[in-house]
């Protein structure tokens, strides 16, 4: 039995990608070019997975969804477009580390690194604020975020999917 909401298991689609391959690029094209996202992409199984603490605490686990296969990769699809779009109109400065592919907390802390010793170097003075972001990455407002991609560039058939499609799973948390 498969945990997927809409019963179709990761291994069958994988031993069936050269007979699927075809038909699954035609139905996640018209969802593309329709604007309409199958029903079975929108549900989820959402699982508590525990984290640490007491059991008894609910607060001591995260919600984790399962979906759709065919809608995960439809979301990949739909993911690489709009990274290309944030990359090729340079969206996000290049200080930004966080979330970005081949950034990292190590390589902020290097880029820092590099620019106190070259104020130092100019004896110039430097201040550093040292913040705890420990609890920052709660709750994103959905709308906010379709204002920002859509101030950003983004086209209808993008935040129809970001809409309709992934958002719409994550308003019951």
């Amino acid at each position: 039995m498969s945990m997927e909401p809409d019963g179709i298991h990761p291994r069958g689609l994988r031993e069936l990608v050269e007979v699927l391959t075809k038909p699954l690029s035609i139905t996640d094209q018209q969802c593309w070019l329709t604007k309409d996202i199958p029903v079975d992409w929108r549900l989820t199984n959402v699982m508590p997975i525990y984290k640490k603490g007491q059991k008894e605490d609910p607060g001591n686990y995260s919600p984790v969804s399962l979906t759709s296969v065919l809608g995960k990769i439809m979301e990949q699809i739909i993911l690489h477009a709009i990274t290309q779009h944030i990359e090729d109109n340079q969206v996000i400065r290049p200080s930004q580390h966080g979330f970005v592919k081949g950034r990292s907390c190590l390589t902020n802390l290097i880029s820092f690194y590099d620019t106190v010793i070259h104020l130092v170097d100019e004896r110039k003075s430097v201040d550093a604020v040292y913040l705890g972001f420990r609890r920052a990455f709660g709750p994103v407002s959905h709308s906010i975020l379709l204002e920002k991609l859509t101030a950003h560039g983004l086209d209808g058939h993008d935040l129809c999917w970001v809409k309709s499609g992934w958002m719409a799973r994550f308003k019951e948390w």
